[in-house]
């Protein structure tokens, strides 16, 4: 029995408890902060830039949160549950499993923001100048959204076998590179030329694909102890997931839902602006968010 296994089953509750929660709200902190980062760059564009944002926000935040909180919850469950238990093919195969779920999810959620994208931003109040930079800035980061979903897959894989710690490394580390990208491909320098509100959405998806490389190389090459092997699907395994992870489903897209609800309401009452004072305002709120989810 490895050391992490026999902390899970044998160890005393209130330790291992913040001894994994410690990594893990760290690493939902480190996510939240994305959006504040980028909410400072994005101001020095404009209300237009900013409002646009703010109208991404509540859809991203809940795919972050789905991925991360919920879903990701469930796998590490899932994979807790067969290692307690015995049964080690199984906790492999459920990495296959989780993979599976988390790239249909991305896929979807790339599908319905691309398509549904222009009216549900409009339904939000989202007009003009903030429309334009809300479908621009979505575009780019749902179009990417499998990376989320599978940066989060692997980082959930690690969490269930008890390993809190390189999830939160390869996170930080892609808001890290975030950091400096940010403004380098939003305002340009030298020969990067300036991409406006693009380029926020790119350097999120530079920092979450170094996250991605990490947490997959540490799953696939065998140093975690769920190993991704090929293995034939089973509905049992995919419902171990999903059993956990569509009733957390339910509490997450109730908050987001109040969210794009409120912004529509301020968006009509205030206009651009509101939508962007509320917006930042809201971002700073769901810093609160992880505390709850890195115990979780």
């Amino acid at each position: 029995m490895s050391p992490r296994t026999r902390l899970l089953l044998h160890g005393k509750v209130v330790p291992t408890l913040l001894k994994l929660a410690w990594p893990n709200t760290l690493v939902m902190l480190a996510q939240a902060s994305v959006g504040l980062i980028e909410t400072w760059w994005v101001a020095h564009l404009g209300t237009d830039a900013l409002a646009g944002m703010a109208l991404v926000f509540p859809g991203f935040m809940m795919m972050q949160m789905l991925s991360g909180g919920a879903i990701g919850g469930g796998i590490s469950s899932a994979i807790a549950r067969a290692l307690g238990g015995g049964r080690r093919e199984d906790a492999d195969a459920l990495v296959l499993h989780a993979l599976v779920i988390n790239t249909i999810l991305g896929l979807g959620f790339t599908a319905l923001v691309l398509w549904f994208g222009p009216s549900l931003y409009a339904a939000l109040g989202g007009e003009g100048g903030s429309l334009r930079a809300a479908l621009t800035y979505s575009d780019i980061v749902f179009g990417g959204a499998v990376l989320i979903w599978l940066s989060n897959a692997f980082a959930s894989v690690l969490r269930g076998t008890g390993n809190m710690m390189l999830p939160s490394i390869s996170i930080v580390i892609g808001v890290v590179v975030l950091v400096p990208l940010s403004p380098l491909l939003i305002y340009g320098w030298g020969p990067v030329p300036a991409m406006g509100i693009a380029g926020a959405g790119w350097a999120v998806l530079v920092g979450m694909a170094l996250s991605t490389i990490i947490l997959a190389w540490a799953v696939i090459s065998g140093r975690s102890i769920a190993r991704l092997r090929w293995a034939r699907l089973r509905w049992a395994l995919f419902r171990a997931i999903l059993a956990v992870g569509a009733v957390a489903s339910v509490s997450t897209l109730q908050t987001t839902l109040t969210i794009a609800l409120t912004t529509a309401v301020v968006a009509r009452a205030g206009g651009p602006d509101a939508v962007a004072g509320y917006g930042t305002g809201t971002r700073l709120e769901y810093l609160l968010v992880p505390l709850v989810f890195g115990l979780g």
